[in-house]
């Protein structure tokens, strides 16, 4: 971080909970689990690629070697060995793979139902402060009085099933439902 700048500490908070809750879900892996992440992370290197390109040249360039020279190469053209080491290569790296992605899918399952809750917890708290604005300035003499249709409607709590029902009819084209993408001239607007 540059000199004299300084973190606040609500955002120093936050990074640690963020940390905190990864160290957790590290913790919680079973040792197998660790071991396949790990090959995983060796796997998914460039180097990874560049030494089964060496291999297969070494294996290729070996077997045609001692075909040309008269000696009895193990693996001789078609190269049926390779073809099954590379195969039994192919798939275990791509059970590894899966089995990272797996886990991987429901850490992220997860954070995102955390970040529903926060949004959700955001969306009410909003609503709530709107609704005291709202009444703070009906309650004050010297700001006029009006109705404001937007700051009515902000001041809903839509519950999210709601929001998941629309959504579900906004999407599906054939539920015979009209689209809830209201038009822009329908909007409330603001009056100042």
């Amino acid at each position: 971080m540059p000199e004299g700048q300084h973190i606040p500490d609500h955002v120093s908070e936050n990074i640690e909970a963020v940390l905190a809750m990864r160290a957790k879900s590290e913790r919680r892996l079973r040792c197998d689990q660790r071991a396949v992440e790990a090959a995983t992370g060796i796997i998914g290197r460039p180097v990874t690629l560049y030494v089964l390109f060496a291999a297969v040249a070494l294996w290729v360039a070996y077997n045609l070697w001692q075909r040309a020279n008269g000696g009895h190469p193990f693996d001789p053209p078609p190269f049926l060995w390779l073809q099954g080491v590379i195969a039994l290569y192919a798939a275990t790296m791509t059970t590894i793979i899966l089995t990272t992605q797996n886990r991987q899918n429901k850490d992220a399952e997860r954070n995102a139902h955390l970040e529903l809750q926060v949004n959700l917890q955001a969306e009410q708290r909003t609503a709530k402060i709107i609704a005291l604005l709202e009444e703070l300035r009906r309650d004050l003499p010297n700001v006029r009085d009006r109705v404001d249709p937007l700051a009515e409607a902000l001041q809903e709590i839509v519950p999210p099933n709601a929001v998941d029902s629309a959504l579900d009819h906004t999407l599906n084209p054939h539920s015979g439902r009209k689209s809830l993408a209201p038009a822009r001239d329908s909007l409330p607007s603001r009056e100042d």
